[in-house]
């Protein structure tokens, strides 16, 4: 699907990197060339998956970051360009979820969730933008789900966190693009991963009658994913 190395010299940054999809996309851009600092909460889930790509060959640091923390946040990225000089790509893919009615839901529920996917979406992106508007370029990755512009009935907070990041990405679409910092989103609808799975997949048979909603028959592949995250 691509040249390899096409992302040579390239500089990546995700977060929520060492597990699910965050673990793909670092696999995948690290086949392609680029040296990726992964970030997350937990260092356990970044260890593995940077020994991984070190040992195919690949060069991966972590970083552990709490991505709701605006001073995390803004160390991630010093560091990031203190060891690779450079910060060219990053991809918010730090989630959280779970199941609850809206009724139901507490504020602590609501602000726990808000402040990882839509805070720690903007404190990421913001931090990147002066290394990537002093270099004139950036690509800037944010990962939603589809029912950022639809409906997920136990995921009220999700579902308003996710469509606040769709808008913020059109919106920086428009405003960063004269410096040459592309914004874009993916909707990931069913590619299952573990973390996902064990928090929203809880009733008997949820998983398979899932798959039977969708045309194709099948869930996604992470590969298929990580190859749309680096044509973007």
């Amino acid at each position: 699907m691509f040249q390899e190395p096409v992302f040579q010299d390239r500089v990546a940054i995700i977060t929520g990197g060492g597990t699910g999809l965050g673990r793909a996309f670092a696999l995948r851009f690290s086949e392609l060339g680029a040296r990726v600092m992964l970030a997350s909460r937990d260092s356990a889930h970044l260890v593995p998956t940077c020994a991984e790509i070190n040992e195919r060959g690949g060069e991966a640091q972590w970083f552990q970051t709490d991505v709701r923390v605006p001073e995390q946040v803004e160390n991630l990225v010093r560091a990031t360009i203190e060891q690779y000089g450079r910060l060219d790509i990053l991809i918010n893919n730090a989630a959280g979820n779970f199941l609850c009615k809206a009724e139901k839901l507490s504020c602590n529920g609501w602000r726990a969730v808000i402040d990882i996917v839509l805070n720690g979406t903007f404190y990421c992106t913001r931090a990147a933008f002066e290394p990537m508007k002093t270099a004139g370029y950036g690509r800037i990755l944010n990962v939603l789900a589809t029912y950022a512009s639809g409906a997920s009935p136990g995921t009220v907070h999700s579902c308003a966190a996710k469509a606040g990041v769709l808008a913020m990405t059109r919106t920086l679409a428009v405003e960063w693009a004269r410096h040459n910092i592309r914004v874009n989103a993916i909707a990931p609808g069913s590619f299952p991963t573990e973390g996902a799975g064990s928090r929203l997949m809880l009733a008997a048979g949820a998983a398979e009658r899932a798959r039977q909603r969708i045309p194709l028959g099948r869930v996604g592949r992470h590969e298929e994913l990580a190859n749309l995250a680096a044509f973007l």
